[in-house]
């Protein structure tokens, strides 16, 4: 089919459908549900990073004015714990229980559920909770739980150190960095990050005539539902029904289940009537699953033209206090196979450690692994460029793959399918007038600021974490074509691209496209949002489903128009005559409905490999340490784009996120694994002004083989490019000098003071 033939299919920027309700207050997110006498309930949470429970009283707190009930460990012990599904061969499991039975492993980790007619209620009762603590010895620190004789977070385990994941040809490795003309060696910190949505955790719960009824903000309803239902409650998923309304932000931490979402269910279910549990701010930096935390020894080897001759990286990944429902994935198979990028090495070897602490659970963040992939090979090149007195853009040059290397195996279990990375580099170079900036870097230098650029060079796995997605789609009486998809839009604008593939395919005008979502009592199927993956499995979906309602629309105009029937532009004709039903009319003849469904699901799933370059500038004042990112510019590869003008908005959430974790962000615990930046008063985010003026975004696509829209994912990309072309740039302003994220002004100030750099043209 070819894309792009009507003003509003798919290559058009259309303005999101969605807009209307959400920036006119009609938006309906979960702690916006009031339900005929609802309760409301409070998590009561250990104030120790590590600690034994010796004993609960709540007879003070179970008779405060209008406590209803005050759940323990007890009280839910037949439930099973959170999952982890991706256990990694270990000594021993990790399991987290709903309520901590006789050990609390970070702060945060719940002792009791408190229910009560008010919020406030709720609180004060857990308040006169008393519990009776003997505090443990803590490790917060990857440094701390590795070092000898370290207190274990898991006393039955051997160490703290859980597993660990090895991919790629060590011996090779090894024999090409003995034999390098130059070797490059960088200790690599990935700061902690949470990921501080719009929207904290919410969920509410009901049940009626024998059915669970959860409403949740979630990242896709029918994965929560299988999970919750048949590994902790340990019912028919069937008796369980999950809603997800309007979602604001998920990053990752909205598709995993966490112990509140069992707890209100138990409680509406024991009590007889509704339970709101909303989290406020507070909670979340507790408990959310926080993101990247890890440390890395890398190695880069290089002949005496620059060109790669071996990579090697050993990593220490930080899982938290309890393996999370993806978190042993992250930084093995999620990141681990993705290492080195698209650059021609020989010889690679990623290993990977995953150390438990008495911290929050680390798991899936915007990235998800690639990110912190693409930061250590991307801090390598730079390294290595400086080390060997070539330009960061010539060294990327000699060593990205060309296309007629294509298709390439990486020697971690992953093969490149399509792509021109050295076209893209090339018009990321001009459109970033990478040639002018010794004119703006002498010129910064007038005014007394240091000034600096950087370049990354990404590519991501997009996609990959599931062979399948489902959409099912029905005409109404009205004309109206609904279209239920099995993924969960959290801001992405699904209503509107989803909306863009159905009505390019069925020739009919975006108006007449309802996207539904968020409901297993309509679609009980689907993997869900994460891993860039909607576009090209969701849409992929909606592609065929709209493809069987046509053929099912015409096996049912037979009746009508005779035996040879055809479809276009929302009517079935007759072929021999002027007889015509439109998709209402044939839908209003037929009661058993005009629909059609979904099972995308190819035979030999792949992932897609979006890939781009990013580009930027900054000035720093050396008497401030104050960064300013002065410059912005991206060329990437998505394949086909559906919607321009929502993919760019994308880029930018990506990179102001990346941005935050290169200046700001940092998830701080003391050595007695006491949380330190549990508000924003202590935890930075970027504002408007950290922002550069504007994101100049251009692409060069070829268009993915791996699904018939010929898309790639474009979620996360902002995100894996900005963190190292950022950081890049600042090194670049410090004159090589090394730092990590992130890169306050406080550390910036340091170092300039201390050096007092001159500023050398290149």
């Amino acid at each position: 089919m070819k894309f792009g033939t009507s003003q509003t299919g798919v290559g058009r920027s259309v303005e999101r459908v969605e807009d209307g309700r959400l920036l006119t207050g009609r938006g309906r997110y979960t702690d916006d549900i009031r339900l005929p006498g609802m309760l409301h309930a409070v998590t009561l949470r250990s104030p120790y990073g590590h600690a034994r429970i010796r004993r609960i009283d709540t007879s003070a707190a179970a008779a405060m004015p209008g406590v209803v009930a005050i759940y323990t460990h007890a009280d839910v012990a037949d439930y099973g714990p959170v999952p982890c599904m991706v256990p990694l061969s270990g000594p021993i499991q990790t399991p987290r229980l709903l309520l901590a039975k006789d050990v609390v492993r970070f702060v945060g980790d719940g002792v009791a559920f408190v229910v009560a007619e008010t919020r406030e209620q709720a609180r004060a009762a857990a308040d006169a909770i008393e519990v009776d603590y003997e505090e443990l010895p803590a490790v917060a620190s990857i440094a701390a739980a590795t070092a000898p004789g370290a207190p274990k977070v898991w006393p039955e385990a051997p160490s703290n150190v859980l597993f660990t994941w090895e991919a790629g040809d060590a011996a090779a490795a090894d024999a090409a960095i003995a034999a390098a003309a130059h070797r490059v060696s960088l200790r690599i910190v990935q700061n902690r990050v949470a990921p501080t949505s719009m929207e904290v955790r919410a969920a509410v719960a009901q049940w009626e005539e024998g059915q669970g009824i959860l409403h949740v903000g979630s990242q896709g309803v029918a994965g929560m539902r299988a999970l919750l239902a048949g590994m902790v409650l340990k019912c028919p998923p069937e008796s369980l029904r999950i809603v997800t309304g309007d979602v604001g932000g998920g990053f990752g931490m909205k598709t995993f289940i966490y112990p509140e979402y069992a707890l209100v269910l138990h409680a509406a279910r024991a009590l007889g009537r509704p339970v709101k549990w909303a989290g406020d701010r507070s909670d979340a930096f507790q408990t959310d699953t926080h993101g990247r935390a890890m440390e890395s020894d890398a190695t880069l080897a290089l002949d005496a033209d620059g060109r790669i001759l071996g990579l090697k990286v050993e990593t220490w990944s930080d899982l938290g206090a309890y393996q999370a429902q993806f978190g042993p994935a992250i930084q093995t198979f999620a990141g681990g196979r993705i290492l080195g990028g698209v650059y021609r090495i020989p010889a690679i070897h990623n290993r990977v450690h995953g150390v438990v602490t008495n911290t929050a659970p680390v798991d899936a963040y915007r990235g998800a692994g690639r990110p912190e992939a693409t930061y250590i090979i991307e801090r390598l090149m730079d390294a290595a460029a400086h080390r060997l007195g070539l330009g960061t853009d010539e060294i990327r040059r000699r060593n990205l793959l060309t296309p007629d290397e294509l298709p390439h195996a990486n020697g971690l279990g992953l093969t490149f399918d399509v792509g021109n990375f050295p076209a893209v580099l090339e018009k990321a170079l001009a459109n970033a007038d990478w040639a002018g900036a010794p004119a703006r870097r002498a010129e910064a230098a007038r005014r007394g600021r240091l000034h600096g650029r950087g370049l990354c060079y990404y590519v991501e796995i997009a996609g990959g974490g599931s062979a399948e997605e489902f959409a099912d789609v029905r005409v109404g009486s009205d004309g109206v074509v609904e279209v239920a998809v099995g993924t969960q839009s959290n801001g992405q604008g699904h209503e509107t691209v989803y909306a863009q593939v159905t009505a390019e395919r069925l020739g009919i005008p975006l108006e007449q496209v309802r996207i539904v979502q968020g409901d297993t009592a309509r679609l009980d199927q689907g993997h869900g949002t994460g891993g860039s993956r909607s576009m090209a499995w969701g849409g992929s979906a909606c592609l065929e489903a709209a493809d069987a309602l046509v053929a099912r629309g015409i096996a049912l105009a037979k009746a009508d128009l005779g035996d040879e029937v055809d479809y276009a532009e929302g009517l079935f004709r007759a072929r021999n005559s002027n007889a015509s039903l439109s998709l209402a009319e044939l839908a209003a003849r037929h009661p058993g409905g005009l629909d059609g469904r979904s099972r995308y699901a190819p035979e030999q799933p792949r992932p897609t490999f979006p890939n781009g370059c990013h580009v930027a500038e900054v000035e720093i004042d050396p008497e401030t340490g104050v960064v300013e990112v002065t410059r912005y510019s991206c060329v990437d590869d998505f394949g086909t784009i559906i919607n321009p003008l929502l993919l760019q908005g994308q880029i930018h959430g990506g990179v102001a996120q990346g941005l935050g974790q290169a200046l700001l962000e940092n998830v701080v615990y003391d050595e007695a694994a006491q949380l330190l930046t549990g508000s924003f008063m202590d935890y930075g985010l970027p504002r408007a002004d950290d922002m550069p003026p504007a994101i100049a975004f251009d692409s060069l696509p070829t268009p993915s083989p791996t699904n018939p829209l010929g898309a790639k994912g474009c979620g996360e990309a902002g995100t894996i490019g900005a963190m190292p072309a950022i950081m890049n740039a600042i090194i670049d302003a410090l004159g090589g000098t090394q730092l990590e994220m992130p890169a306050t002004p406080e550390k910036i100030w340091r170092l300039a003071q201390a050096q007092r750099l001159p500023q050398a043209a290149e």
